[in-house]
Order: C-alpha cells, then structure tokens, then sequence
C-alpha cells in the first residue's frame, strides 16, 4: 500500500457488510451496525449500484458469498475463546473492521489491539470520532510502517503483553504480502504469545493466483493495483494449510474452504454457492 494512501480495498469491504446488514434478519448471512458509515457514503452507493445489476456474481461467482461467510465465521470463532476466556485481542491490517464495538465481552478486561497502515488507521480513527464522539477506549491503535517497523516492536512498545492468551484476527491481508511477511507474522505469534494462543486468517490458493482456475475478479484485482496499491502475492494450496501451519508452530489446525462456509451459512433458507479457492484457516499455537 502507498504510504500516504488508505486503503481502498478496507472500504470496499465494509461496503460489502453494509449492504448484507440491510437484509431482513431471516435472510442476512451477518451483521454490522457501523459498517454503512465505514465505508462511506458515495462508495456503498456505487457498490450497491453494481451489485442490484449482478456484477459481482458475473465478475466473481461466489466471492460476495465468501466475504460475507469470512465475516460471519470469523466473528463466530471470536465468540467461542471470549466464551473460553480470551485474555487479548490483535487485529492484524485491522482497516475498518468493527468487532471491536460490536462484541460487549470486549470492554470487560479484554486488552484489544488495532495495528494497521498509519493512513488507513488515521482515516479509521476520524470516522471512529464522528460515530462515537471519540475513538472508543478500550482499544489500543497501533500505527505501523513495516518498511521500518517490526510488527514485535511496535505491539509491545504499546502495551502488548505476551504473556497473555492471546488471539490474533488477521482478516483480508495475506494475500497481498510476501511469503517471508507471512512466516514472519507466524512466526511473531509463535514466540510473543502466552499458552493457548490462536491465530484465524483467510488466505487464497496458489493455483488462483497462477491462473490455473479461471477467475475472473482475480484479473481484476490486478488491473485495478494501480489504484488501490495493493497488489496479489501470497496464496498455499488449500489442502496444504494444515502442514504448512504445523510446520511453523501450530496445532490443532482447522481449514474452512468454500463447501465448509456453505453448509455452515448458505443451506437452507438462502441456498447460495461460495466461490472455490478462498479459505479460512485457524490454528493454536503449539505449546513448548
């Protein structure tokens, strides 16, 4: 991402939940007050523009779904270590994600982290003040340049304590690092996070991202890198997740890939296919 630019792709994003969260209760996958004033008033209406003429499902067959269900399984995984005693929480290229207003259990001793691009969290933070008056205090913003900065050095200058049981939420990013900024990231988990730590992330599969799979949001993705600076690096095979993850300190591996997200969020009353080749993978760290 340019350096004095957001992120366009975070907003997009929060346009997507908005448009789900106006569904009827009975129809809507998730749920997200706030994600309407994330993301602004002209994008969401262009967004929602395309999608009432079904460009989405033309451009991307499935994805819509997946960036929904990836919402919705990530905050059902949150909701299950609150239940178990989450002591800390960081999300990792946070952009405008919103769990951390939406999840009550997370104003009750739970130390939450935000760390992002400065210029995404700046813009984050300026909204933040217009919907509550002032960024809320329970959080902790952690702006940081990883041109020039360790994610290590940054989270625990700011309070971080690594001692903690510990979840790391790492939503929509690692498709756009390198392989080495990916083993960094778990390997920081790793080692600077107490007993029982977890990590949840989604990630894309390397035939994707070869063009063995014919994708047509994938090409745009990259004809578009030159507007939103983010560009496709980073994907693994699905059915290598598990051992690519024990190999860096992990266990108890699980791996969600789009026939796991429709049998848990698109049967029955809204039958609808996600798109293959995006997964969500999490893990806990592996005791010494």
């Amino acid at each position: 991402m340019r350096k004095w630019q957001s992120s366009l792709t975070a907003a997009g994003i929060a346009a997507v939940r908005a448009i789900e969260s106006e569904k009827p209760a009975g129809e809507r996958v998730y749920y997200d007050p706030y994600a309407r004033r994330f993301a602004g008033a002209s994008l969401y209406h262009v967004v929602k523009f395309f999608t009432s003429l079904g460009y989405a499902n033309w451009r991307g067959p499935g994805l819509w779904e997946f960036l929904v269900a990836r919402e919705r399984y990530v905050d059902d995984y949150l909701g299950i270590w609150l239940s178990e005693g989450l002591e800390q929480l960081v999300i990792l290229g946070a952009g405008y994600d919103a769990r951390a207003y939406r999840f009550p259990a997370l104003k009750a001793g739970v130390k939450v982290f935000e760390v992002d691009h400065p210029a995404t969290q700046a813009v984050k933070l300026k909204k933040l003040e217009v919907i509550f008056g002032t960024p809320p205090g329970h959080v902790t913003y952690v702006p940081i340049d990883f041109g020039r900065q360790s994610l290590a050095e940054r989270l625990l200058e700011n309070g971080y304590d690594d001692s903690r049981r510990t979840l790391f939420i790492w939503q929509g990013v690692t498709q756009y690092l390198t392989a080495q900024a990916v083993d960094d990231t778990l390997a920081f988990v790793v080692q600077h996070s107490g007993a029982g730590s977890h990590i949840i992330f989604d990630y894309m599969d390397a035939r994707l991202l070869r063009g063995a799979s014919r994708h047509g949001e994938i090409s745009g993705m990259r004809r578009y890198r030159r507007l939103t600076g983010e560009g496709l690096a980073f994907g693994i095979p699905i059915d290598s997740m598990r051992a690519f993850l024990e190999e860096r300190g992990f266990t108890e591996v699980q791996n969600a890939d789009h026939a796991a997200l429709e049998k848990a969020y698109y049967s029955g009353r809204h039958p609808h296919k996600v798109a293959d080749g995006y997964a969500i993978a999490s893990a806990v760290v592996r005791s010494p």
